[in-house]
């Protein structure tokens, strides 16, 4: 297991990370998943981010630098170069936590109930397995969150949408290195594994990319 979620985050370095928001966020959200970045996702993840928020799987830290400056941030990573492009970009002095670390593994006590919100863009794609098998990593993201928490994010789907030519290409070329592993992804297999952990789960697409929020943990 821990080879296979180390696939799924070494392909962020620097030179990686460098081209992120070009081709992640600008390229692909717009052409291949059809989920523009600025129209979707940005707006998605601040309605959602409480007074103090947790971001799992950072990528550049794209997302955590447009919250508001009175919300004290700590982000969550595999990948030490995700962890120190984000914080760069962020700011170290707006931080709270910066924890390396594999999200199929238990967090430190010091990390329950911590939070008001939690966030995964763009983490259980990326995840080994199917969506069942990723069960585990909402349960512990679960125990951070204090009791009247939100967890939210977005996950691009393979089962139960329509795929244009591009947004299939990358599919198939990112899950066959191992960056991907959600062929079989599906809203329904998303709701199922929310729904072992959280009372109201909601869950929107657009393109082939869903849109989630879970609140008042079981």
């Amino acid at each position: 297991m821990e080879r296979n979620t180390h696939d799924g985050a070494k392909v962020y370095n620097p030179l990686t990370l460098k081209l992120y928001d070009w081709w992640v966020l600008g390229v692909s959200n717009r052409f291949a998943w059809r989920c523009a970045t600025d129209k979707h996702l940005l707006p998605f993840f601040l309605q959602n981010t409480g007074k103090k928020h947790l971001d799992i799987g950072v990528g550049t830290g794209y997302y955590l630098a447009h919250v508001p400056e009175d919300c004290f941030v700590s982000m969550m990573d595999l990948n030490s170069s995700s962890l120190n492009a984000a914080a760069s970009r962020v700011g170290k002095g707006r931080i709270q936590y910066i924890i390396q670390h594999d999200v199929f593994t238990s967090y430190p006590d010091s990390l329950h109930e911590q939070f008001d919100s939690v966030s995964m863009f763009y983490l259980l794609h990326c995840l080994p397995g199917d969506m069942s098998g990723k069960s585990p990593v909402i349960r512990n993201a679960t125990k951070s969150l204090t009791n009247n928490g939100k967890l939210f994010g977005a996950t691009i789907l393979g089962a139960g949408v329509e795929h244009n030519t591009f947004g299939q290409k990358l599919m198939n070329v990112y899950n066959g290195k191992g960056i991907f592993s959600n062929r079989n992804d599906s809203s329904e297999g998303l709701r199922q594994i929310l729904s072992e952990h959280f009372m109201e789960v909601s869950i929107t697409i657009k393109g082939t990319v869903a849109l989630f929020s879970a609140s008042r943990k079981k």
